[in-house]
């Protein structure tokens, strides 16, 4: 146990001093980590079955963390100018990715049933612009392309979490397990979470303003209070027999918009901590889920992974960008770099621990298509936004610093900023 979490320790200190580096050569973090918890595994030093069951509150740490952050990120004010196309690709192509992908899994692996192809298309549907990071930010590429594939990865993970739950009860009901909730049961669990995380997130935000702008709250922990926020929405659900993943979605968004100018720079803190417990995701997945995919991968998996990344994403993403005057080049990139990352992988570790061995089979193909899309999501990122944006035409406006959305926290290169571009900075 010792040895293992020097090494681990070790990586995360390792790739932190020399990320930039590795990112040039188009080694993600994702890329990295998954190969060394590969590695552990299959060298022996962590041993999969046993880390398995030891999963679960590093998941749901890292899921309430990520969800709350990606919501209360969301400049709601800065995006109304381009809101009908993010509304196009959340209330258009999101649903149609998830139908196309539960679809074709009910016909490609009739064995899973209902729920579980449910769960499958459920978890592939969102996106993780994480792995896309030399798209989002190189200023080759339009800004308001960057905007909206970055846009989407943040929002679209907490709008699809409702229906993996939902999909998990169903699947844990089906299949008789002890104590598992009905799909009613569920769909209650899911209102009275978003009402708890609404009211959590708004007070929280609320009561931090009035702090801040009394001279009560001390700058170098609000960061913290922050952080303490996200996991206090999931918790004040669990107690009242919420669901905590909704809390913790709505509650950032709540937060969002309650904090003010200084909560987006608060939000840091959270940021960060989710990027590290996100490394450590990326690495129990190589080490417990890659195992799984090595014994039951098959053509079906990679058919069906392939099929997963390409036309059940891109072709909801063109029919929800029919009208919006966007070349068949720009629909074709936004369409491409749909990643499936962490959220997808912690739905999968969630459904282990959720279903047990129920679950490897729905868990493997999970895994097999967030392998594919870490190595050829990560691998095209930087060649094809330089050529989309070498020939992609760009509007002076492009260039406004508050255009830019922050990543998930995972390492990544920034730029400076132009001093004349300041005055353009939108309040919070």
């Amino acid at each position: 146990m010792e040895t293992a979490v020097l090494l681990v320790t070790a990586t995360v200190f390792l790739w932190g001093a020399v990320s930039a580096r590795l990112e040039r050569a188009d080694l993600s973090a994702p890329i990295v980590f998954v190969a060394v918890g590969t590695l552990l595994a299959a060298t022996g030093v962590v041993d999969a079955g046993a880390a398995s069951p030891g999963l679960r509150p590093l998941v749901e740490v890292t899921l309430v963390w990520v969800l709350f952050s990606d919501a209360a990120r969301v400049p709601v004010r800065s995006l109304r100018s381009d809101a009908g196309r993010y509304l196009r690709l959340l209330a258009i192509g999101l649903p149609l990715t998830l139908l196309a992908g539960w679809g074709l899994a009910s016909w490609m692996f009739p064995g899973l049933g209902l729920w579980l192809a449910l769960l499958l298309g459920a978890a592939l549907a969102p996106t993780d612009a994480a792995l896309g990071v030399p798209v989002v930010t190189n200023p080759a590429v339009p800004v308001g392309v960057r905007r909206l594939i970055n846009v989407e990865s943040g929002l679209n993970d907490g709008i699809v979490t409702p229906v993996v739950m939902f999909a998990l009860a169903g699947a844990a009901s089906a299949q008789g397990l002890a104590d598992a909730p009905g799909w009613s049961a569920a769909l209650v669990e899911l209102a009275v979470g978003a009402g708890v995380g609404v009211a959590v997130g708004a007070g929280g935000g609320w009561l931090l303003r009035l702090a801040r702008d009394r001279g009560w709250a001390a700058e170098d922990f609000a960061g913290t209070a922050v952080l303490a926020l996200a996991l206090a929405a999931h918790g004040a659900a669990l107690v009242v027999h919420g669901n905590g993943f909704v809390a913790a979605f709505c509650g950032g968004l709540a937060f969002g918009g309650t904090a003010g100018r200084r909560g987006r720079r608060e939000l840091a803190f959270t940021e960060q901590a989710a990027g590290l417990v996100s490394l450590l995701v990326w690495l129990a997945f190589g080490a417990v889920a890659v195992p799984i995919v090595v014994e039951r991968v098959d053509l079906a998996s990679v058919v069906y992974a392939v099929l997963s990344l390409t036309v059940v994403r891109m072709l909801p993403v063109a029919l929800a960008l029919v009208g919006t005057r966007a070349d068949l080049a720009t629909v074709a990139f936004i369409g491409w770099f749909g990643p499936r990352g962490l959220a997808s992988l912690l739905f999968a570790l969630l459904a282990l621990e959720e279903l047990g061995r129920d679950a490897d089979e729905a868990v493997a193909v999970i895994a097999v298509t967030v392998v594919l899309s870490v190595l050829a999501h990560g691998v095209s990122a930087g060649p094809l936004a330089a050529r989309y944006g070498r020939s992609a035409a760009r509007a002076p406006e492009e260039h406004r610093p508050d255009a830019e959305l922050p990543v998930r926290g995972l390492p990544r290169r920034h730029r400076p900023v132009r001093p004349e571009t300041h005055a353009g900075a939108v309040p919070g």
